[in-house]
């Protein structure tokens, strides 16, 4: 027996969806006809699965932000205007370039034009942020959908900043490692073979750091694509493995215990967190379901355990600031603040700043550590050349001697 999701209005118009099985599609299609009852759509369980993703977000990689970003701008100023949301959504469609995105929206639009609610349609899609059908679920409860959205998309313009910011930063490191691992290679397996067949030529006698280079050098220049091919390999093979649950959880514990990086990372997290609870509770979700949302939209799965933490510690009676504090995962000054926050109430407002003093931190503590990569990778370079150009040169001394 598979397992189906049905999408049916009953004789009274009322659209309901329901997990049924079936030896088949047609068989559950003429069971429910039968019935009188008008039937939209029927998807396998499997399928729908593979869509709704296993955090309740969105599907990483796959959603393009900035474009969903100026479809959000564009559908608030819309319904601002007094268009209802099946004519925004009917405009909107036809204007969107991004073409999973444009394919998004004419299913919602489907959706939305056979009863479903916004926030339904957008959560069926699987492809959207958690922290966004939530503030639409809000918004349409308490009737301000064009406030709710119009908080993500300022929530979703600084992130957007924040992670461009950041990645400008590592061009130029990164540029620079790229380079210097050319270089390297351009001197183990094309120059160092080179003064292989001159010294093999002298039967000259060699060091023993000359004999090591040599050998690593003729290995790699005669096997290259075998060499090469291998690397591939480990690098698919760790590719995979950094993909498991276990390996995920050792990534997490060695970035947050790195001395430079880990604090960095941490602190990044915290901002991140603190900037998505602001936008829920703001956007009138209660704090339980906020932290939740909230939770599931980080990327470490060490901080993910302890908002999860901190949630059943507040659903236990606890303040958020204690409950965060006993996870050991937050920062001192992260706690105080929230914790002036709850005693003025005006935590929203409080987290914000949080977000905002943590990601100037972030900023300052990247560009300070980025600045030390320059030095060290030329260090590192010279090391190596000298150490090239010696264990080359060093046997030529010998061999002058003996002449």
């Amino acid at each position: 027996m598979a397992e189906f999701l049905l999408k049916y209005a009953d004789p009274q118009g009322a659209v309901h969806e329901r997990l049924e099985e079936a030896e088949s599609e047609a068989v559950l299609r003429e069971r429910f006809s039968s019935k009188g009852v008008l039937i939209y759509s029927i998807k396998p369980q499997k399928k729908v699965r593979a869509r709704s993703g296993g955090d309740g977000g969105a599907r990483r990689g796959k959603l393009n932000l900035e474009h969903f970003l100026v479809f959000n701008q564009q559908f608030v100023t819309l319904i601002r205007a007094g268009l209802p949301i099946l004519k925004s959504l009917e405009l909107l469609k036809q204007n969107i370039r991004h073409k999973r995105l444009q394919t998004n929206i004419s299913n919602i639009h489907a959706a939305v034009k056979n009863g479903t609610p916004l926030s339904d349609a957008f959560k069926a899609e699987g492809d959207f942020p958690a922290i966004y059908v939530t503030s639409l679920m809000a918004g349409e409860k308490s009737g301000s959908l064009p406030e709710v959205i119009d908080r993500y998309v300022q929530y979703q313009k600084v992130s957007l900043a924040i992670r461009k910011k950041l990645l400008v930063s590592l061009i130029y490191p990164t540029i620079l490692i790229v380079l210097v691992g050319l270089l390297i290679v351009f001197l183990v397996t094309y120059v160092v073979p080179q003064f292989a067949d001159l010294y093999d030529s002298m039967n000259a006698e060699l060091p023993a750091t000359t004999q090591i280079l040599v050998a690593v050098g003729v290995t790699a220049s005669e096997h290259f694509f075998s060499v090469f091919g291998s690397l591939l390999g480990v690098v698919a093979l760790l590719g995979w493995y950094l993909r498991t649950d276990s390996a995920r959880q050792t990534m997490d514990m060695l970035q947050s215990k790195t001395p430079i990086a880990g604090p960095i990372w941490t602190k990044y997290q915290v901002s991140q967190l603190c900037r998505l609870l602001s936008t829920l509770l703001q956007g009138g979700i209660p704090l339980l379901p906020a932290l939740e949302t909230a939770g599931r939209s980080l990327n470490s799965r060490m901080m993910r355990d302890a908002v999860d933490e901190a949630r059943n510690r507040v659903k236990e009676g606890q303040p958020l600031s204690r409950s965060l504090a006993d996870t050991q995962m937050f920062p001192p000054l992260a706690i105080e603040m929230i914790h002036v926050g709850e005693s003025t109430g005006a935590l929203p407002a409080m987290l914000n700043s949080v977000a905002e003093f943590f990601d100037e931190d972030v900023s300052t503590a990247m560009t300070a550590a980025l600045s030390l990569i320059e030095p060290a990778i030329m260090i590192f370079m010279g090391i190596f050349v000298a150490f090239v150009l010696v264990s080359l040169y060093l046997p030529m001394f010998s061999l002058a001697e003996q002449l």
